[in-house]
């Protein structure tokens, strides 16, 4: 049980974490959001999956490694049996040769620090809080999902932590430049699978971003006017202007 060091400069070092939309009770079966986030990039990945089975944690780490662009190295969630038990090590060790698999303190959510900001900002802040628990929900949400793997990962800047300095008691954080994680994967040099930098930069030259911000805007408001779901509209935090 461990923290992963913030200066991991290879890409491959995820943090992961599951969001569970319940709303205020957690009986029965419901969606949840798996999201990994790459330390040294800041690369993305989320997946709604209905419920948390074996089978269904599954599937929704094969959708993500069905289009993630370059190699898992070292996997990092809480201490969640949907995580750790033997199915899910089993899986990983048949899927990745070589994967690394350590986990966080108990009840030390800082140590997943990263993925649990990117909870705040890409998951809770488009659904808030509310119970989603049906299929139609699920397929919806993943919908939504594929778009912002486009917009968060190809055109919205990012921040890496390069330093931390005590000054007059207090600690200081240093940060480098803004960029996007496909271009901090560029300048990394890592090698992608076959095939992913053409598709990668193909859409990247063919995406209108402030289109695409649109798009998921409404998507968003559609997810939300399906039947079951509480959260106002009109209430929502504008999470694409973060």
């Amino acid at each position: 049980m461990e923290r992963m060091s913030w200066k991991i400069s290879e890409p491959g070092h995820f943090e992961v974490d599951l969001v569970h939309h319940c709303g205020a009770a957690s009986e029965g079966q419901y969606v949840h959001t798996l999201q990994m986030v790459d330390v040294a990039t800041g690369w993305s990945e989320r997946v709604a999956v209905l419920g948390r089975t074996q089978k269904a944690m599954q599937e929704g780490f094969r959708r993500i490694l069905a289009r993630l662009p370059f190699p898992i190295l070292r996997l990092h969630p809480d201490n969640g049996s949907e995580f750790f038990n033997d199915h899910m090590i089993r899986f990983w060790g048949e899927n990745i040769v070589g994967l690394k698999l350590s986990r966080s303190r108990p009840y030390r959510k800082n140590d997943n620090r990263i993925v649990e900001q990117k909870n705040d900002s890409l998951v809770r802040n488009y659904l808030g809080y509310d119970r989603m628990d049906t299929a139609p929900q699920c397929a919806a949400l993943n919908t939504l999902y594929n778009r912002m793997w486009v917009f968060y990962n190809l055109f919205q800047p990012v921040l890496h932590l390069i330093g931390k300095t005590i000054v007059n008691g207090r600690l200081k954080r240093k940060w480098d430049k803004a960029r996007p994680p496909y271009r901090r994967l560029l300048d990394s040099k890592v090698e992608l699978r076959h095939g992913q930098l053409d598709e990668l930069a193909a859409i990247y030259s063919q995406t209108n971003p402030l289109q695409l911000r649109r798009r998921i805007r409404r998507e968003l408001e559609q997810l939300l006017d399906q039947p079951g779901s509480q959260r106002n509209k009109g209430q929502l935090v504008d999470a694409l202007a973060s």
